[in-house]
């Protein structure tokens, strides 16, 4: 067969073929609006000149330590300018940014930093304590770097240099190798897994750049957007918005926490136009006592994604002056994959109608190419019914490289050339898809994964403990905690729920330890397998402080 003329000397060549990364944000931004407000962190505010230098700074000083292509350069910190500007000199000189979740135990900490091969961390003084039990863990030395933020309380010193003293180190006029190749690793995050130790999700710089996009189009980000960091940027390399918000020259207003009275000042201080955050973010700011809040006079674009926020959460989000954006993603596709679209005549809906649209997780981001709800095991997509449960499967260019070091959990992935995301949910006839169950019982506290099993084998460690199961309980707050269902051992006598958690807090990261346990036989199946879904109906059922 003849090739087609289009196919006759029209070959990619430097003049119309670029890789695509998100690093490229940045460079247009600070060239277009050199002197414009980047990033604010408290008092202290750098244009988009100063924020790319401060890149260039940190890339050339990681390369004169030796670091390039394809090394672990991970970090642990809270919203902070540092921890932003990793996004962008880390990835700059060729190597792979691991952002580190704050919330993990130092056991979990050090397997991340072996796992990955990190050869440097860069580590808030918030997190001193952590990072020393974590580093005594491993059996090779990683150089460390402090970041003495000023607006940190407490912490101390680890190392001898601080985030400042490698800055100066490197060369503003620095001029980074460019991205070869746009299917190179940009970043490893690391997703809780449901037997034993985490999976190290390889994102790689195409799908950051093309999930960047879909966030602008998605929020609608531009040039005035200011945009408050109340999502950690250690989730999915904060949905991506680290590079979004620099693509349209938006400022970055860091917060290190998220407290009710310092997000609502923040807002009316600097005129944010958007945020994000899991729904335990948006309970806080819709429940915070009336003297934390102050009146904002505009409208405030919020994207949360997770269990879907109460409707009367939403409501009182609207009455405060924000719009509630619903959606839906993982670590493995770079943070939201689908967003809960919104339609114009949906604004004259009743209060509880608007609710029940918005808690959909809904449709595909522009960016990503496709998804369907079907079956697991066959792949064959289901009615359009919205009754018709099955497995959520997603395919495109801001799907995950795969698993780092784990060839096999990566081919279960994309088994039949999908995704399998692990959550089950329904598609309604509009298209819009609402998620109704977790396949492998993770449940989500405050916006983090908590694998029900790793809880499971802490509990099955206790010597008085015969047998444990671990489902998610509705919680006003968190949206989820774990409930421990617990027999004993007949031998081993009383036990009191408030042990069963002392003991798992010891063994674990707080927040993944019960905060409620029922003692008594568990149901079982004629096979002995456990029926979780009568304990999930149990654990929904108790009545307030009951457990």
């Amino acid at each position: 067969m003849a090739s087609s003329i289009y196919r006759q000397h029209l070959d990619a060549n430097r003049a119309n073929h670029t890789a695509l990364t998100p690093l490229s944000f940045l460079a247009r931004a600070a060239a277009v609006y050199p002197d414009k407000t980047a990033v604010i962190h408290g008092k202290h505010r750098f244009s988009y000149g100063r924020f790319r230098d401060r890149c260039h700074r940190l890339a050339s000083a990681l390369a004169r330590r030796g670091i390039g292509e394809g090394d672990t350069v991970a970090v642990m910190a809270p919203n902070v300018p540092a921890m932003l500007e990793a996004h962008y000199g880390v990835p700059m000189i060729g190597a792979v940014l691991n952002c580190l979740n704050t919330r993990l135990d130092a056991g979990a900490i050090a397997f991340c930093l072996a796992h990955g091969e990190a050869k440097l961390l860069i580590a808030d003084t918030e997190y001193a304590d952590i990072v020393e039990r974590a580093l005594s863990q491993l059996d090779r030395r990683i150089p460390v770097i402090d970041i003495a933020d000023a607006h940190a309380a407490g912490g101390r010193r680890i190392a001898e240099t601080d985030y400042e003293g490698l800055l100066s180190e490197g060369d503003p006029a620095f001029k980074p190798p460019s991205i070869a190749e746009e299917w190179s690793a940009i970043s490893l995050g690391y997703t809780s897994g449901t037997t034993g130790n985490p999976k190290g999700v390889v994102c790689h710089h195409r799908g950051a750049y093309l999930n960047a996009v879909g966030n602008i189009l998605t929020v609608g980000l531009d040039n005035r957007s200011i945009y408050l960091w109340t999502l950690p940027m250690f989730h999915c390399n904060g949905w991506c918005f680290t590079w979004a918000v620099t693509a349209v020259a938006g400022t970055h207003v860091c917060l290190r926490r998220v407290e009710p009275a310092a997000v609502y000042a923040a807002i009316a201080r600097e005129g944010v136009t958007h945020l994000c955050g899991a729904p335990i973010v948006l309970n806080v700011l819709a429940n915070a006592p009336d003297q934390a809040k102050t009146k904002i006079a505009h409208k405030v674009q919020v994207t949360t994604g997770g269990a879907a926020p109460p409707s009367a959460v939403i409501a009182a989000m609207e009455r405060n002056g924000f719009h509630v954006n619903h959606a839906y993603g993982l670590t493995e596709s770079y943070g939201p994959a689908l967003i809960c679209a919104w339609h114009d005549e949906w604004d004259s809906r009743p209060p509880a109608e608007r609710a029940r649209l918005t808690a959909r997780q809904g449709v595909n981001y522009p960016t990503l190419e496709d998804l369907m709800v079907a079956d697991p095991e066959t792949m064959v997509e289901l009615p359009w019914d919205g009754r018709t449960m099955g497995e959520i499967f997603l395919r495109g260019n801001t799907v995950m490289m795969g698993y780092l070091k784990n060839p096999t959990a990566t081919d279960t992935a994309f088994r039949g050339g999908w995704f399998h995301t692990g959550d089950l949910g329904v598609r309604h006839p509009d298209g819009y898809v609402e998620v109704k169950d977790r396949s492998k019982d993770v449940i989500i506290s405050g916006g983090e994964n908590i694998s029900s099993i790793e809880v499971e084998e802490v509990l099955y460690r206790h010597p008085n403990i015969l047998e444990a199961a671990v489902v998610a309980r509705p919680d006003a707050k968190w949206g989820e905690h774990p409930c421990a269902f617990v027999t004993l051992r007949p031998e081993a006598g009383e036990m009191t729920a408030a042990e069963v958690i002392a003991y798992c807090r010891s063994q674990m990261a707080h927040f993944k330890a019960p905060r409620t346990v029922v003692f008594g036989p568990l149901p079982k199946t004629s096979t002995g397998k456990i029926q979780k879904y009568l304990l999930r109906e149990q654990a929904k059922a108790l009545a307030p402080g009951e457990g």
